[in-house]
C-alpha cells in the first residue's frame, strides 16, 4: 500500500459540502447523481456522508490515485460499490480487482484494506446488527 507519510493510520479525510445539509448528510427527497456528488482532491481521500443513523451508515468516498485505507477490521459487514474508476480490495489477504459497477461485501471482524489503482469513487454501506 502507498505510504502517505507519517504513521500507518494517518489519512487525510476531507468533507465536501455540495448537496449537503447542516448535519453533513445529502438532502432527502432530492434527486442526485452519486458520481457527481463528490469530487477528488489531489493526494487525498474525500468522504461524504449520504445517510447516518443508529442502524448504519452510507458514505460516499473519492480516492485519488494510489491512496489507500490500510488494513483494519470493522465490527459489521460493509458493502463497497465502485461507482467510478478501479480499486483493489484485499479481504483476509485475498486480492479483488474491482471495476465500476462491481460490489463486494467485506465480512465483519475480517481484516480488509482498500487501494486506489486509479482515482476511484465508491459507496460504502454498513448496516449495524
Amino acid at each position: 500500500m502507498a505510504d502517505r507519510g507519517g504513521t500507518e493510520d494517518h489519512r487525510e479525510i476531507l468533507i465536501i459540502n455540495n448537496f449537503m445539509m447542516s448535519n453533513n448528510t445529502i438532502e432527502k427527497s432530492k434527486k442526485y447523481n452519486l458520481q457527481d456528488s463528490i469530487t477528488y482532491a489531489n493526494g487525498s481521500i474525500v468522504s461524504k456522508i449520504v445517510q447516518k443513523s443508529d442502524s448504519g451508515n452510507i458514505t460516499l468516498f473519492a480516492f485519488d490515485e494510489k491512496q489507500n485505507l490500510s488494513e483494519h477490521t470493522a465490527p459489521f459487514d460493509a458493502i463497497i460499490q465502485i461507482i467510478e474508476g478501479k480499486a483493489r480490495v484485499i479481504i483476509d489477504g485475498k486480492v479483488y480487482n474491482m471495476l465500476k459497477g462491481e460490489c463486494i461485501i467485506m465480512p465483519a471482524n475480517i481484516p480488509h484494506a482498500v487501494e486506489a489503482t486509479t482515482a476511484f469513487k465508491m459507496l460504502l454501506t454498513m448496516i449495524k446488527e
